[in-house]
């Protein structure tokens, strides 16, 4: 859909750190979310996600206080996700310098939240976070996770995602879940799919080990490409990205 291809860091962030894990397990501290964040800015990113990998599972609300202080220090769009519950939350994320808001569990439980957020902010802000597993008991052989990829639901990824979109959610974050950490690269099957079903811009998350395998998930039709342990490790810049992606023919913003 999109003309220029977004580079966005993410940053998974436990108990106010950033950690990273492979398949949503076994996490470790890769560092403080404020600095990683500035130092994305500074390389030329277009977002960053900030998910707080544990606010759902904890029964807590994100940590205001972090978001907070990475805009700050960072002056392009922040996209923040988990313990998000209700509207008061949103609007307390926005207040806290968030420009997008991510939403999985509590869509799940109780799927007219979507709409409320649409409605009230308007779809831009409203991002569909979508842990995916793929799984022989669905249709599209991939199925929908919540609180961090920890269990299992019985919703078809595609179907879920076509009913958000329906709901308002102006934006797809798919993760998936097989390839998350392995530095396998991207799940294309999974981004083609939903490229097909979906009339707003789908960002591909999970997998990313190498320069090379951005332009595969844009090809297989991400309008952004999403990672994290390869740039927390400085395996990656950001930049490396881009020239990457730029040599192979996908547009950038310089």
């Amino acid at each position: 859909m999109s003309v220029v291809t977004r580079v966005i860091p993410c940053l998974d962030v436990a108990a106010g750190r950033v950690v990273k894990g492979v398949n949503f397990e076994n996490l470790r501290d890769m560092g403080d979310p404020v600095e990683l964040a500035r130092l994305y800015f500074a390389q030329g990113a277009d977002e960053i996600t900030f998910l707080d990998v544990t606010a759902t599972v904890d029964e807590r609300a994100t940590t205001y206080e972090v978001v907070q202080r990475t805009a700050e220090e960072v002056f392009i769009p922040l996209t923040v996700g988990g313990g998000v519950r209700a509207t008061d939350d949103v609007a307390r994320l926005l207040a806290c310098g968030a420009d997008k808001v991510g939403v999985n569990s509590a869509a799940i439980a109780r799927p007219e939240l979507l709409g409320e957020i649409a409605d009230r902010f308007g779809a831009q802000v409203l991002v569909l976070s979508l842990d995916v597993k793929r799984s022989a008991a669905t249709p599209s052989g991939f199925v929908v996770t919540t609180h961090g990829g920890r269990t299992e639901t019985s919703l078809d990824a595609l179907a879920w995602a076509q009913e958000a979109i329906e709901r308002g959610a102006g934006e797809l974050l798919v993760n998936s879940i097989d390839a998350d950490g392995t530095k396998d690269g991207f799940d294309l099957e999974l981004v083609a799919l939903m490229r097909e079903i979906s009339s707003v811009p789908v960002i591909a998350s999970g997998g990313a080990g190498r320069a090379a395998d951005f332009a595969p998930a844009v090809r297989a039709g991400a309008d952004a490409v999403l990672a994290a342990s390869v740039f927390h490790s400085g395996q990656l810049t950001v930049g490396d990205v881009k020239s990457a992606l730029v040599a192979d023919g996908v547009e950038v913003r310089r």
